[in-house]
């Protein structure tokens, strides 16, 4: 559950009818949780705060109900947060990558982030906006507001973006980093991180998205703070080179705030449970390897081969979400089309032992029921912190954005999952063999296995002491508030009447 507020009440008189302003990316995958912490922001300040959400339309109108949505069940809850629509307007279509896109694409927003902002009758706690949005930093400079940004991403993510400006000074611009002697690149605080690992952009010099990951990495610099979906003793040796000046050439970083996990469980409006959750229900314990790659995770009939081949020689059980490739012109995958999908006799010779799944499933209930023992996935930093809060170790295979970067961390810095050798080059191209090598690893109770499992059930400890009273991410987030309450501008005169009003308050109770 999410903290009761500890904030003194003069901090709560301060922080009365004063809004926070979220400006999220459209995609669910991170309007949710920045909207989440929000939510927990509001508990904590004992709901004295207000939470304004600037909706940017979704570029892409098949995408936009999901987000239509959830914002519908947010307005019906009751709480305290407002929804301001900004217009929609013409996304740029020379881009080299999803982070330039993003960068650019809310460029265009600024003028009505100003005006928004302007325009808002409260007082203004702050801007917080979304990991790749830091070109909204001069409107809401101008406006004499703080500025913070929040990371959906790890706590290595962000030492990367500090240390990316440095990285790029540091290697000549004709030289690629995989080119470098050793093809490893120095991000304080992990071991030598191989330049195959680096998020899909900024492993690639030459393109224009790189440029942008630069840019973004510099601007966090100006931000009176950074709000990471993160638990410190996840990954305390990057969070102690950031807070070092490591990442940043001597330079004081921003604070950093972990109040992850920030993970929404909401309880599923279906009477029944899903037919993936009773299956699960007949299997012993910790037996079952979950395979499952995000909204978008999707793959073509020779992949799915491979994996079909890998599971069967593994003689594990397993539950596979297998989606199909989207349909021209779209993002999202498809149901599966298993007949087509899978080798002629595969369903028919597993059918004792495993389950495929073609459509959506429910991650977080199947990540949590006791039958799963292991978690073979895409890597996206959502599904990382979901897996790690119910204490089931990991497979990596990355298939974009900074999954592969996140796998490097997962296996030789948190220690909480098997390598798999995925070839990038081939479109993360996984063989049967290497699949079945890793899952066997990961579920036959080895040496190897062990250690993993110790390590998970150690973060996933870690994971839920921290949101408790007291925690590191309770704490975090209270400083949080603390540091909002003190970026207004009409602070001075708001404390200078709580300090009065407890001075009379005090002089009423001792009569004098």
């Amino acid at each position: 559950m999410p903290p009761k507020s500890l904030l003194p009440s003069r901090f709560q008189l301060a922080m009365a009818n004063s809004t926070l302003v979220l400006v999220p990316v459209w995609g669910i995958g991170h309007f949710v949780p920045m909207l989440e912490a929000g939510k927990r922001l509001l508990t904590r300040s004992g709901r004295s705060l207000k939470i304004t959400v600037l909706v940017m339309p979704e570029p892409e109108a098949k995408l936009a109900s999901e987000i239509a949505d959830h914002i519908r069940q947010e307005e019906a809850s009751g709480l305290p947060i407002r929804f301001h629509h900004l217009p929609a307007l013409a996304p740029p279509t020379d881009h080299s990558g999803i982070e330039e896109f993003i960068s650019r694409y809310v460029q265009r927003y600024a003028p009505h982030v100003k005006a928004a902002v302007a325009g808002l009758t409260c007082p203004v706690a702050g801007v917080v906006v979304d990991l790749f949005c830091t070109t909204l930093f001069d409107v809401v400079h101008e406006l004499g507001v703080p500025a913070y940004v929040y990371l959906i991403a790890s706590a290595a993510m962000c030492a990367l973006l500090l240390r990316s400006p440095s990285l790029d000074e540091e290697v000549p611009a004709e030289v690629e980093f995989e080119e470098t002697e050793g093809g490893t690149v120095d991000v304080p605080g992990l071991p030598p991180v191989p330049a195959c690992c680096l998020p899909t952009g900024l492993e690639n010099r030459k393109i224009t998205t790189y440029k942008w990951f630069l840019y973004n990495g510099r601007r966090y610099t100006e931000a009176s703070g950074i709000i990471v979906n993160t638990v410190a003793e996840l990954q305390p040796g990057v969070l102690a080179a950031i807070a070092d000046g490591r990442c940043t050439r001597g330079i004081t970083a921003p604070s950093v705030y972990t109040i992850g996990p920030v993970i929404p469980f909401t309880q599923s409006s279906e009477k029944a449970s899903h037919e993936c959750v009773r299956w699960l229900d007949s299997q012993p314990p910790a037996s079952v390897v979950f395979l499952c790659f995000g909204g978008k995770g999707s793959f073509t009939a020779p992949q799915a081969h491979e994996i079909a081949h890998g599971l069967e020689r593994s003689g594990q059980r397993f539950l596979w979400v297998l989606r199909g490739p989207p349909e021209p012109g779209n993002k999202l995958p498809t149901d599966g089309n298993l007949a087509e999908l899978l080798p002629a006799s595969f369903l028919e010779k597993t059918k004792e032992r495993g389950l495929v799944w073609p459509a959506k499933a429910p991650q977080k209930e199947i990540l949590a029921h006791a039958a799963v023992g292991g978690f073979v996935t895409h890597g996206g930093w959502n599904s990382i912190l979901e897996s790690l809060w119910v204490g089931v170790p990991m497979v990596p295979w990355p298939l974009g954005a900074e999954q592969h970067y996140n796998a490097f961390t997962l296996v030789a810095d948190m220690g909480v999952a098997v390598y798999m050798k995925v070839d990038r080059k081939r479109s993360n191209f996984v063989e049967a063999a290497e699949l079945e090598g890793a899952v066997k690893a990961l579920m036959d109770g080895g040496e190897a296995a062990r250690k993993v499992r110790e390590r998970t059930v150690a973060m996933r400890a870690a994971c839920r002491k921290a949101v408790e009273e007291g925690g590191s991410s309770s704490l975090a987030l209270q400083r949080l508030c603390e540091a909002l309450v003190v970026g207004r501008s009409d602070l001075p005169d708001l404390l200078k009447q709580s300090q009065q009003k407890e001075q009379e308050t005090e002089s009423v109770e001792t009569g004098s």
